[in-house]
Order: C-alpha cells, then sequence, then structure tokens
C-alpha cells in the first residue's frame, strides 16, 4: 500500500501554494475555519460524525451502525459503509466543497461538517479498513506554514493558528477499524473542557439522531466502559420507528422543488433541488430528552415547542444554525404543515391527539409560522373519533360537558342523540378543541336541547341514573315525560310522582305526574314531589280545577278525583276549606259548590233560617262517599270553621284581602284598634272562624252546638294571637266571639248585656244576670260581664257604661253611684258626652239631662245646691277628670262663694294634729256663717278653714288636708280631746 493512499502531499502542496500566493487566503481558510469551529459547529462532533456515518451507509447501500467511544481523552467513532477514499479526503480538507452534492440520499449538504472536530481536537485521524488512514495535524500543519516565508508575518499574529483541516497528511500511527466497522474517526481530545463537552453531547445523543439520519440503525455509545445502544427498528409499511422500545408514528414527504424557490440559495443547494419534510412523535410518551429544535436534518438553534420532532431540509443561515428566510422556508413551512396534520390523521384517534394540537404560544418566528399553517388545517381535518370507527371534522363534533355516562348514552352509536359526539375520555375544557373548531356545549344547553327528543319513559330514567352526580344548576331545564303519555315538559320542579296515588284517575285534574317508567330519585333532588294524597291535594293544579268545576266540562269526574284525594287523605273538615269550591249535585239536580250544601240529616238544618242560601247533597252521592268525605270536602253537617295562616288584619280590614266571613272589616278594624299604632303591620299567623253565623235564626241549638263541639267551641273560646313587629305576641277576641258578642244571639239579646250574678255588685242592675245553660268559660267567650274593671278595660267599655248609668230602666242604687263615677274617672277614656246622667239629686239617685247636672269638687258648697242635679265621685280627687270626660262645669265653677258674716281667727286645737298632721294652725271661728246668703256650717272657698263649730271645723280642715276620711275622728277629738287615747287606740284597731 503507498505510504501516501490519499495524495495528500499534492493537496498540501496546493494549498500551500495557494496561501504563499496570496496570504490573505490564508487568512480567509484560518478564519473561516475558525468560524466553524467556534460558531456554527462548536458543539456538533457527534452529530456531525453521526451525519457522516449515515452517509456512508448509505453510498454503500448497508444499514449504518456507528460506536462513539470516549476512553479517556480520546473519542473514537467508527462506523459501516463506504470507506474513506481520496475524493472524501480532498472533500474533508477542503471547505464549503462537499463530495456528496450529487447524492440527493446524503445527509451532509455544504462540505463544512467535518470542521466541528477542530473544535474539540487539534489532531483528528480518519482510517479505513484496508484504504489506509489520513491525519490533520495542527502541530504538522503550524510546521509548514512556518516554512512559507509569506505566511510568517500572519501565522505569527494568529499565534501559530493554522487552518489545520487544510493540510491533510498520510497517518503517522496505526489506527484499528474495530471489527464489523469500515472506517473509524479518532480524535484526542485538546484539553479537560473539550473531554467535558463531548461527554456531555454523548450523554445527550438519543432517539432524535436515528430520526433524524434514518440511514443509521444502532448508535452504541461507551463511555469509560459503560455501554448503551440505541437501535431503530423501521416497518417501512407503516413509517413506524421502534427506538429502545419506544414506539415513534413518523409521516414523512418529499419532491423537486422547482428552480424558483432556489433563486436565493447557494450553488451548491441548487444543484441539489430536493426536498424534504419528517414528523416523529412518540407513541404513549413525550420528547423529554429530545432537542426542542428543528432538525435540518441535525439539530440547530431554531426553537421548535410542537409536541413532535420536525426534520426537514430547511435552507440554513450561515451560521448554520438557525433557518434562511425566503421562499424555499414559505414552502416548507407549508409542507411541514400538510405533513403534520397528516400525522395526526394517522394516529389512533384518541384524547392524547389533543396534546400534538399546537397551542397559541410560540417559541419563536419559525415555530410560530409552523402552528398557524397547522392550525388553519385542522378544523377541516377529519381527526375526531366518529360512530362506527370513522373520523369527523373537528367542526363536525361536540363535545359535552357532562358525566361520562351521559355522554356515553347521548352518543350510542345504535341512536345518537347528538351526531359527532366526542366519547366521555376526551377532556372537554382541553384548549384544542378549540383549535379543532370543536363545538363545546355546556350541560345546562345539552339539557335544553333534549326536550325535542322522542324516547320512551324508560329511557328518560336511564338518562337520569346517568345524571346522578351531576350539579344540579345544570338541570333546571331537564327533561320529564308526563304520566299522560303525551307530554314531555322542561324542568322536574313542581312536578308530581304517585305516592300511593293512581294518576290515571285523577286526569280531570289536570296535574303533571312523572310517567312512572321514567320516576328516577334525581327527580325529587331537582324539585319534583314525592306526592300521596295530601300532596297531591295541595297541588296548585287541583285548586285551580276546583275553583272552576261549576263552569268545567265533566264536573262530575273533577268531584270524582277530588273526592278520592280526600278520601285518601284522611282530611278533616275544615282542614282545607277551598275544598268548599269543589261542584257537587244537590238533591234538586243542581249542581252547588260543597260548602253551600248540607247533608240530609245535618244538624246545621233546623238551625238556620228557611231561605239560607243552602242546598242539600244528592243522596246517591251521600251513600257513595259517606258523611265524613263530604264534610272534609266542605259539604255541611255543621258550622263550617274557616282557617287561614299568617292573616294581614290591617288587609283585611282594607279589603284588599278576603276570608269570606260576614263583617270580616268591622272585625279587624276592633282588633287593630285594640292594639294601637304600630310601626309595621301587625300578623295572625294562625286564623280560625265560624262560618254563616249570618244564617242562624235557632240560636238557642245554634249555642249548644258552638258550645258543646270541639272544633266549633275552639273557634269561639280561644282568643287570636297577633305577632307584633317586635316579636311580642298580643291576644285579642277572635272572630266567632267578636261577632256573636255583637248579635242578639243570647235569648234574644247580645251577650254583652248580662254579667254574672254575684261576681262585681257595680254592675248588678246595669246588666241583667247571664241565663243558665252554657258554661262560664263559653259565657265569658260570647262577652258576659265579669267585673267593672273588665268592661272600661275594653275598648267601648266607658261608653255602655255611661249609657247604661243613664238609662232609667236600670236600677242603681246611690251607694254604688259614687264607686261608678270614680271608676270611669279613673280610666280615663275618651268618649263622646252621655246626654243624660245619673245624678244625686237630693240624697237620690236619679237619671237627668246632661245639661241639667254639676260635678260636685267641694263637700263645702252642697247646702248652696238644694234641689241641683250633682254628678259625685267617691274620691274628690276625681271631680275635675269627670267633668272633661263628661263636659260638665264644677259646682265650684257655678256657685259665687261669697262669705258674707265676719269671723275671729283661732289656733286649731293641738290634739286635732295626732289624726290631721297637716292641719294649719289657725281657723276663722263664726258664730253665724254665711256664706251667698246662705248660712252654711263650715267653708273653705277661699282656701282658709271656715266652721261655726266643730262639726263644721273637723270637716273644713280634713278637706284641706287631702284627708275627708278623717273628718269624723278629727271631729270626736275636737269634741272631747281627752278621748284621744281612746281614738287613737280604736285606730290601731283599723290598721
Amino acid at each position: 500500500m503507498s505510504d501516501d493512499p490519499f495524495g495528500t502531499a499534492e493537496i498540501r502542496d496546493r494549498v500551500l501554494h495557494a496561501w504563499a500566493r496570496s496570504p490573505a487566503r490564508f487568512r480567509e481558510d484560518a478564519n473561516a475555519e475558525e468560524d466553524y469551529a467556534l460558531g456554527g459547529y462548536r458543539d456538533r462532533v457527534v452529530v456531525e460524525l453521526a451525519q457522516n456515518a449515515a452517509d456512508a451507509a448509505v453510498r454503500a447501500g448497508v444499514p449504518g451502525v456507528l460506536r462513539l467511544t470516549l476512553r479517556g481523552d480520546v473519542l473514537t467513532a467508527a462506523n459501516t459503509g463506504a470507506p474513506l477514499d481520496a475524493a472524501g479526503v480532498e472533500a474533508l480538507s477542503t471547505l464549503r466543497a462537499s463530495a456528496k452534492r450529487d447524492d440527493r440520499e446524503a445527509a451532509g449538504r455544504f462540505g463544512v461538517g467535518f470542521s466541528a472536530v477542530v473544535a474539540v481536537s487539534d489532531r483528528p485521524m480518519i482510517a479505513s479498513a484496508g484504504a489506509g488512514g489520513v491525519e490533520w495535524s495542527a502541530r504538522r500543519a503550524r510546521a509548514l506554514a512556518a516554512r512559507t516565508p509569506a505566511l510568517r508575518e500572519e501565522l505569527e499574529r494568529r499565534g501559530g493558528h493554522v487552518p489545520l483541516l487544510r493540510l491533510p497528511f498520510p497517518l503517522d500511527e496505526r489506527v484499528d477499524v474495530p471489527d464489523g466497522f469500515d472506517t473509524v474517526v479518532r480524535l484526542p481530545l485538546r484539553d479537560a473542557e473539550a473531554v467535558a463537552r463531548v461527554r456531555d453531547q454523548l450523554r445527550r445523543t438519543g432517539p432524535a439522531l436515528l430520526l433524524a439520519l434514518p440511514a443509521l440503525t444502532r448508535v452504541e455509545i461507551d463511555v469509560d466502559g459503560g455501554v448503551r445502544a440505541l437501535t431503530a427498528e423501521r416497518d417501512t409499511a407503516t413509517g413506524a420507528v421502534t427506538i429502545d422500545g419506544m414506539r415513534w408514528r413518523t409521516v414523512e414527504d418529499h419532491g423537486v422543488l422547482h428552480p424558483d424557490l432556489l433563486a436565493d440559495r447557494p450553488t451548491e443547494e441548487r444543484a441539489r433541488p430536493v426536498w424534504q419534510v419528517r414528523w416523529a412523535v412518540p407513541e404513549g410518551g413525550d420528547l423529554a430528552g429530545t432537542p426542542a429544535v428543528v432538525h435540518a436534518p441535525t439539530p440547530g438553534d431554531e426553537r421548535l415547542d410542537l409536541p413532535a420532532l420536525l426534520i426537514a431540509s430547511f435552507p440554513l443561515a450561515p451560521d448554520r444554525r438557525h433557518v434562511a428566510p425566503g421562499p424555499l422556508t414559505d414552502f416548507l413551512v407549508e409542507r411541514a404543515a400538510d405533513a403534520y396534520v397528516r400525522l395526526l390523521r394517522d394516529l389512533p384517534a384518541s384524547p392524547r391527539l389533543l396534546d400534538l394540537v399546537p397551542g397559541p404560544v410560540a417559541a419563536g418566528e419559525l415555530d410560530a409560522r409552523i402552528r398557524r399553517a397547522v392550525l388553519d388545517r385542522l378544523p377541516e381535518a377529519p381527526l375526531l373519533p366518529a360512530g362506527g370507527g370513522g373520523r369527523v371534522r373537528g367542526r363536525d363534533a361536540v363535545a359535552v360537558d357532562g358525566p361520562a355516562a351521559f355522554v356515553r348514552l347521548l352518543g350510542d352509536e345504535d341512536d345518537p342523540v347528538v351526531p359527532g359526539l366526542l366519547p366521555p375520555s376526551w377532556p372537554v375544557r382541553h384548549a384544542a378543541l378549540d383549535a379543532l373548531g370543536v363545538r363545546r356545549l355546556e350541560l345546562a344547553d345539552v339539557i335544553d336541547e333534549l326536550a325535542a327528543l322522542d324516547r320512551p319513559p324508560s329511557w328518560w330514567r336511564d338518562l337520569y341514573e346517568t345524571l346522578t352526580g351531576a350539579p344540579a344548576d345544570a338541570l333546571g331545564a331537564l327533561p320529564v315525560p308526563l304520566a299522560d303519555g303525551d307530554r314531555v315538559v322542561r324542568g322536574p320542579r313542581g312536578l308530581l310522582v304517585a305516592d300511593g296515588v293512581d294518576p290515571s284517575r285523577l286526569d280531570a285534574l289536570g296535574l303533571r305526574f312523572v310517567h312512572p317508567d321514567a320516576v328516577h330519585p334525581l327527580l325529587m333532588r331537582l324539585g319534583a314531589v314525592e306526592a300521596g294524597a295530601r300532596t297531591v291535594l295541595a297541588d296548585p293544579a287541583v285548586r285551580a280545577a276546583v275553583e272552576g268545576s261549576l263552569d268545567a266540562d265533566d264536573p262530575d269526574a273533577i268531584a270524582e278525583a277530588v273526592l278520592d284525594l280526600v278520601r285518601a287523605a284522611g282530611i278533616e273538615p275544615g282542614e282545607e276549606p277551598w275544598l268548599a269550591d269543589v261542584a257537587l249535585p244537590g238533591a234538586d239536580g243542581d249542581l252547588y259548590p260543597a260548602g253551600e250544601l248540607l247533608l240530609p240529616a245535618a244538624a246545621l238544618r233546623d238551625l238556620v233560617a228557611e231561605d239560607a242560601p243552602f242546598g242539600v247533597a244528592d243522596a246517591d252521592l251521600v251513600e257513595r262517599w259517606g258523611a265524613e268525605v263530604l264534610t272534609a270536602a266542605g259539604v255541611l253537617d255543621v258550622f263550617a270553621v274557616a282557617r287561614a295562616e299568617d292573616v294581614e288584619p290591617a288587609a283585611l280590614a282594607a279589603g284588599d284581602v278576603t276570608l269570606h266571613l260576614h263583617d270580616e272589616e268591622r272585625w279587624a278594624d276592633d282588633v287593630l284598634a285594640r292594639l294601637g299604632e304600630q310601626e309595621l303591620p301587625p300578623l295572625l299567623p294562625e286564623f280560625q272562624a265560624v262560618r254563616d253565623l249570618e244564617l242562624v235564626e235557632n240560636w238557642d241549638g245554634a249555642l249548644r252546638l258552638l258550645a258543646e263541639r270541639p272544633e266549633l267551641r275552639a273557634a269561639v273560646v280561644e282568643p287570636a294571637h297577633v305577632v307584633l313587629h317586635d316579636g311580642r305576641r298580643v291576644a285579642v277576641p277572635s272572630y266567632t266571639a267578636w261577632w256573636l258578642r255583637r248579635h242578639p244571639v243570647l235569648k234574644g239579646r247580645r251577650p254583652t248585656e248580662f254579667c254574672f250574678p254575684g261576681e262585681d255588685d257595680l254592675l248588678a242592675g246595669l246588666y241583667d244576670p247571664a241565663p243558665a245553660g252554657l258554661d262560664r268559660a263559653f259565657l265569658l267567650a260570647l262577652g258576659v260581664r265579669t267585673s267593672l274593671k273588665e268592661l272600661l278595660a275594653e275598648p267601648g267599655g266607658a261608653e255602655e257604661l255611661l249609657e247604661r248609668m243613664g238609662d232609667p230602666a236600670r236600677a242603681v242604687p246611690r251607694r254604688r253611684l259614687g264607686r261608678l263615677w270614680t271608676a270611669v274617672a279613673d280610666s280615663a277614656p275618651s268618649v263622646e258626652p252621655p246626654d243624660r246622667v245619673r245624678a244625686v239629686v237630693d240624697g237620690e239617685a236619679e237619671v237627668v239631662d246632661a245639661a241639667d247636672a254639676l260635678v260636685l269638687d267641694r263637700p263645702d258648697l252642697l247646702p248652696l245646691l238644694p234641689g241641683q242635679p250633682l254628678v259625685i265621685a267617691s274620691r274628690g280627687d276625681a271631680a275635675e277628670e269627670l267633668a272633661d270626660l263628661l263636659d260638665l262645669p264644677l259646682a265650684s265653677e257655678e256657685v259665687e262663694g261669697v262669705v258674707a258674716t265676719d269671723g275671729e281667727k283661732r289656733p286649731v286645737p293641738p290634739q286635732v294634729r295626732a289624726v290631721l298632721p297637716d292641719a294649719p294652725d289657725a281657723y276663722i271661728a263664726h258664730d253665724r256663717l254665711v256664706v251667698d246668703g246662705v248660712s252654711v256650717p263650715w267653708w273653705c272657698g277661699d282656701g282658709r278653714p271656715h266652721a261655726t263649730g266643730p262639726w263644721g271645723l273637723a270637716r273644713a280642715l280634713a278637706w284641706l288636708t287631702g284627708r275627708w276620711e278623717a273628718r269624723l275622728p278629727a271631729e270626736a277629738v275636737l269634741r272631747d280631746p281627752d278621748a284621744l287615747p281612746t281614738l287613737l287606740a280604736e285606730n290601731d284597731l283599723d290598721l
């Protein structure tokens, strides 16, 4: 074998001659090599060695195998394929003059990739089995350059640096090619930094290398004895590549470029007018560890954050690390987008597909352009699963945000409800669905659209089961089939779920029962009501049917349904008063509201007037349903009891609401008067009242019935309780008791005209004793009087008392008259002054015209008022209040009171102070005392006591000191001062 099989001497001579002739050429070569080594190829020695190995395998037509071995500070790369030849050596020694320019399958395109070895080694070597080898040596190249005079100055300026790859040498040492390989590259690494950089590149070498260089089938990496291998198994039928157990799905496109696309590219690129795009994505994994850059075909610095590896023949900028802009790049962006969409179409239609849809944020300009191009195509791409294993476009697909079982039911292949519905395993909120053009439906929107479906009730029950855990606020319009079999309504709220009732028997009531085959607990959670007979009766539709039954087309059917419910519910009479409006047949063949019918044997028939507006229930009706059911529905046996809740007396008084009771407005006015003015309207939480009292003719029987029947008696004797705005509860007379008090129901007279005998003697004569036959509690509720105090405390009580006191037919003994007037004054009522009053005339009680009467305010005036009718209270200080109340003058205002006789001032005997401690020190003693021409025993009209003797003095002193009741003891002391101890002892006994 020749010592220089590759003609390196000739190459060196040619290069040195050129440098000698033009040192600038030397400088250009040195700068170019330095740029590649320190710039574009500074960290690509492993990739470039792999690329050369792939090209060698292509040229030889063999599977490419590469072994990379790092031992200490030496990196070797052994590969299979075409051996080194003279053209290759010359190409490696000539910057930017690739020997592969006519090889369209070669990965290397520019002839500069080998310069990457200069970044880590000053003596790269290549040897091929049986072909010899070649090396490039910085030391040897520097020596040759130094012997060229024209280069010495430049060499010195560059610190001895030479473009070593321009001067190849025959190997001066043996380099063995490992068995099974054809060529080996040996790189003694320059320093520790170079070793670290190579070690890092080897560590990062992964599947992307085999995907970018499909000619390689195996890459072995041995770092100081630690060996790992990357093996690629390629499925030519599917394009899939399995690398170390990880299956990569790939798609590729290629073709010939139109010359216009290469017009701005260098000559050697124009000589290879082919393009290629390849995408690769791992199945069941991610791109962790794979450089997130464009591979062209080896990795550069053009960031690409798409979740797939792109290998494409993009034109590179001079730095060999970024894509050059221009028409070729524009063309390849579009082809890359086409291929990416095809890659997605070839992948299984699983939710993982969504992770491969580009997001809106790009890592760079090229990344953004590719993303936009892909996103423009996706809505029209049939990527998503359809029934029968087919695919649909994103714009034809629907994603429903609902429970998985619900989505499966709607997308049933045999009977789909929503065409194009994505399976429940697809994440509805994934942003990629928007990019694909998928129509997203919220659960509430889907529910709203279901009402148009025609499905059997059992299907709806299955649907409800799938929605068991769904949020209730999305299910408000959930369609529900009704028991009538003809309707599906929106929303369960208010629907009835039959519980012990037969919906088919209640058709006439217009109720909305859920079809039995569709019943599910979800409906109750959403507001449907489990309805037994009582609940059904409470439904507004039943009440509406009852109210309109008189005018209904089939009132018998309504009555049948209502009475059936009443019997099943066990309703008590009066419990649901509105039932009294249901139309029922009377004995005369006409229809009546139930509340206007009497049972044939009703106790009420004997109590009401003959012209009372009641019919008699049809005998067949009574025989079929029985008195218990009919009275519960409002047919009358005894009085009906009206019941209500939360009644506002103010609204009742104003006529804004009605309970259909006689004089209900007046009762409400009376309640409000009792309560006085309130900040907020008072409320009756519960109300009960006996109806139709105004129709009674036989009151003796009616009162016995009211007193004996518990439900009727309660409406009489139990007061109504009003709740005030501050939470206090105030008892007021019930409506029934109030009504009875005001009508002549007790022996033809109002109950308030009677009193209980023997309980308050002040009422005797004014009120007649209550008749026997009714118990005390019942009579109390009717208003039978018990005491003067309670009478005056009642609204209108004072007026009633004054009226009776002014009635000449009433006998009132004089001994009670003063106490009656005092009680009236103390109650301080606001009354209309009476026209007649009961007064004292010359010692006798008489009824006189009020205009003739005076109110006696001082006892010393009595001798001056003979024959004058006097209203006398039993307590002197009540006179003024009584005069104001009765609008009568005081007696002192009508008497001039002129003292016509002189008297002598004398001291008041001190003994009298034991009885009257506040007695004045002196008094005016008269032999004869004349006032207004009348002789009187005492006088105090001028504020001083005047008296003609002990009798008058005792009274004058007692009145002036406000101790009128002590006048008699004072008189006794004045008559016999020595008797004082005895009087005091007697007074002690009074205490």
